[in-house]
């Protein structure tokens, strides 16, 4: 009995020894690795604006060329959302938006019904990023964010220099279920986005995402893009966080400010 109990001890002695050196490696590869991970996801967030922005010619690109062609075409400054205007009170080149969306201190609660995009809290600070030829804006891509069926999407929408008109729009993060809203990754969706407008002529926000397909004969098909088949609930997310960050709640003032010359 005695050599039994020792015999345990010593397999329990050696499996925590294990463990523990397990542990070790795993949070040592963790630590190592995890600027590898934020200059990784940073580059990814780079390619999406240079592909929304349609400044990559349609080509994959390598993180050099990624990182050339952004430091050379894009430029990142702070809106204020509460007053539509750019703000110098961050860096725009280290500042988190989303980080800041979870500190009460730097953002606001939405009440349900401001709340269209289901983000629940929304940062008083984002960044926008701006593409310049001779010192006239041609393009501006903002970030959009909102909740799907299964997870928040997030995403930017561009918008060339008359600050109406769609050049590109597309997510480089979710988790919607592939094949159905996972087709928001599908380049012949996200190819109905461009020349799509809007506003209408009245200043109304009416872009949107219909169901049943866009009537090529309405007026309101520059305004429309058809909802992913048989993904409602993704397609419905698409809209309503598009309506609400184009929206009141969202960049629509700085819009107007900026179309005004008065951001």
């Amino acid at each position: 009995m005695s050599n039994q109990k020792e015999s345990t001890a010593r397999t329990l002695v050696v499996a925590l020894l294990v463990c523990l050196v397990c542990s070790v490696f795993v949070a040592g590869a963790a630590i190592a690795l995890k600027p590898t991970q934020i200059e990784n996801k940073q580059l990814d967030k780079q390619r999406s604006i240079l592909s929304i922005a349609g400044l990559d010619g349609g080509k994959a690109l390598s993180s050099s060329e990624i990182k050339k062609l952004y430091g050379e075409k894009i430029t990142a400054k702070i809106v204020d959302l509460r007053t539509g205007q750019f703000s110098d009170a961050v860096d725009a080149k280290s500042y988190d938006q989303f980080k800041a969306a979870k500190d009460p201190k730097q953002s606001r609660v939405l009440t349900g019904e401001q709340d269209k995009a289901q983000i629940k809290r929304q940062e008083n600070l984002a960044t926008v990023y701006l593409v310049e030829e001779s010192g006239q804006i041609t393009t501006v891509v903002l970030p959009v964010r909102g909740y799907g069926l299964w997870s928040t999407l997030y995403g930017f929408i561009a918008l060339k220099g008359d600050l109406n008109t769609v050049k590109g729009m597309g997510f480089y993060q979710h988790a919607e279920t592939p094949g159905l809203g996972g087709e928001v990754d599908n380049p012949k969706w996200k190819g109905q986005w461009p020349g799509k407008t809007l506003f209408d002529a009245d200043g109304k926000l009416s872009v949107a995402v219909v169901k049943g397909g866009v009537d090529p004969q309405s007026a309101e098909a520059v305004h429309q893009v058809d909802a992913l088949a048989g993904a409602t609930l993704t397609s419905n997310g698409v809209d309503s966080l598009l309506k609400f960050w184009l929206g009141e709640q969202g960049f629509g003032p700085f819009l107007a400010k900026l179309r005004a010359g008065e951001a």
